[in-house]
This record gives structure tokens, sequence and C-alpha cells, in this order.
């Protein structure tokens, strides 16, 4: 019989553990990304190293850091099909980060959206790391040498930064890195505020903000108060332009039920947003309810989660250290 030599393509991703996760990280990503382990060869990571431009409690960010693992768990990526690791475990990042940096120019960084928006917001802490970010994730991306990677409509400047680093790096030096390519997910891409439904839902607006975490009674009480729309209508009806509260609320029960919107109107048809907005927040606590008893189950087990990270650690090191000594070798640096 003649081996399987077929390889995978790759994808990577990572979200910063700098707040607890939310509804809109499981339903525009991680809840996607469960079933492509079949299809990919996939890393993901806890970003905890991009967490610092901003100043972080410690205890609170080590405690995000491991709760967060185990969520990702619990929300379906087995370990031993998904490498789950945590960013500052493998030191590749910060290595071929500083490379890239000398290859990143002034004027790109300066246009990156990210950077503008956490300036004005942090004025007070305007360091070289928040303005060099890009070249960090950059280094996230390429260590693995990714075909893919799974991205938000809002976060497509991050690939496309990663990519002119790549092109410009190989333009001099050769075939060294692979070009990704951003993955955007078609549906449950983007999730809104309970209280802001035309702003992507966010942990700084804790409000309209649903925590995977979060009890039922608290999650129940964040739906009752969800904004709808300011019209008399009453009427649950998909119309994203005119009624941005009520969208976004049927795109949550789309996505956590399976329903169409044409199904979900039928269901309310007559009934208002007195009946629809509890039955959103119902369908979401059950959703939700075996990925937070899961999670504390994990938590519980601390020497299995040290494994899970150890193990992935060591699973990165090896591709990362691949393309890292590829790339010291291409700039003229002595081989250790």
């Amino acid at each position: 019989m003649e081996e399987n030599t077929i390889k995978k393509k790759v994808m990577l991703s990572g979200i910063q553990p700098s707040g607890d996760l939310h509804l809109g990280n499981y339903l525009g990503a991680i809840k996607n990304w469960g079933v492509r382990s079949e299809e990919f060869d996939c890393y993901y990571f806890m970003a905890d190293l991009h967490t610092i431009t901003v100043r972080q409690e410690p205890s609170q960010l080590r405690r995000r850091t491991i709760e967060q693992l185990a969520q990702y768990i619990a929300c379906g990526l087995d370990p031993e099909k998904n490498t789950l690791f945590i960013q500052s475990h493998v030191p590749e990042h910060t290595q071929l980060a500083w490379v890239l940096e000398c290859y990143t120019m002034f004027g790109e960084l300066s246009r990156m959206t990210q950077f503008k928006d956490k300036s004005s917001k942090h004025k007070d802490n305007i360091n070289c790391g928040l303005f060099a970010y890009p070249s960090l994730m950059a280094a996230d991306i390429l260590l693995y040498q990714p075909d893919y990677v799974p991205v938000g409509e809002d976060q497509k400047q991050h690939v496309e930064i990663t990519r002119n680093i790549a092109e410009r790096f190989n333009g001099i030096y050769g075939d060294v890195f692979k070009i990704p390519e951003p993955y955007i997910p078609k549906a449950g891409a983007r999730i809104y505020g309970l209280t802001t439904p035309t702003d992507k839902m966010s942990k700084s607006v804790p409000d309209g903000c649903v925590f995977l975490m979060d009890d039922p009674d608290v999650i129940a009480r964040k739906f009752k108060r969800a904004v709808t729309d300011s019209d008399t209508e009453n009427c649950v009806r998909y119309d994203k332009e005119n009624k941005p509260g009520v969208a976004n609320l049927m795109n949550i029960y789309s996505a956590v039920t399976g329903k169409t919107f044409e199904e979900i109107e039928k269901e309310f048809e007559g009934k208002g947003y007195g009946v629809f907005k509890p039955c959103v927040g119902e369908a979401v606590i059950e959703a939700l309810r075996p990925i937070r008893e899961e999670t504390n189950r994990i938590l519980a087990d601390k020497e299995y989660l040290e494994s899970v990270y150890k193990d992935g650690a060591e699973r990165a090191h090896r591709t990362a250290f691949k393309t890292l000594r590829k790339v010291y070798k291409k700039v003229g640096f002595v081989q250790p």
C-alpha cells in the first residue's frame, strides 16, 4: 500500500487574553475552528505577548490565559487534533519579530488602524510595542507557514501587512515565507453589542457583552435589556440598515439555533420584541451551558491543562524553529 503523502493546508489564529471570551469571539471565530481540524493542520494560541501593549494586572492575565485555554477545549478544540499553545511559551515569536521589524516600514506601521485607536484611548502609554505590534503579529503567522488566517472583515489589514512584509523579505532572500490568505467565515463573522448594535461586541462595553462564563440569569437580563429599535413597528424583521438591533438579535438567534431569518420571522410573527428578546437569551443560555460546565470541569484539572500547554508549546516550537533557522541563515546570522 502506498503511504498517504497528502499534506494538510495550515491554518492559524489567536485571541488576546486581555479580557474574558465572549459570545462574539465564540460565534465569530472559535465555534468555526473546531470543525476545521479534519481538513487543516490548525494552530491556535493565547496571544499573551500582544496584551501587554496595554497595562495588565499580572494575576488577571495569568487567570485569563489559562481560562481561555480551557474554553478553547470546551468549545470543541481537541488538543490531539489541534496545536494549542501560549504565545510566550514559544520564544521564536519574539526572535522572528525583531528580524521582521527591520523589514517593516515606519509608514506601514503608522497607518495601522489599531495603533490609531489604542493610541487615542491610552494617551499616557503610547509605547514602542503598540506601534510595532504588526511585526510581532507577522511573526506569529509566518513562523508556521500557514495557508490561511481566519480573520473578521475588520482585521484584514493585519493579514495584508503580514503579506507585505513576507513579500518584501522573499523579494530579497528568495522563497522563505509562504504568503498567507485571509480566511473570512461567511456566517457569524461579526456579532454586535446588545446595547450598541452598530459596534462589534466588546468586553469594553460589559452591559452589552455576553461572556461565555456568565451565569444564566445574567445572560437573560442582558438580552431583556438589549436595544431593539426606536420605531413603533415592534416587528421581528431582518433589516440591518433600519433595524440594526433586531438584525443583530436575529443573527445571534440564527447562529445558535441554525434557523434562517425567514424561519425566525415566521416564528415571532405578531409576537413583538417583548417575546423575542427573552427567547434569544434562552437560546444563548442553552448554547453556552455545556461550554461553561465543561470549562469549569477542565479548570479543576490543573495537571491536564499544564500537559496541554506544554505539549502544544513543544509542537509549536518544532515548526517555528525550522522557519526561524532558515530566516537566520538568510540574513547572515551564524547558526547556533
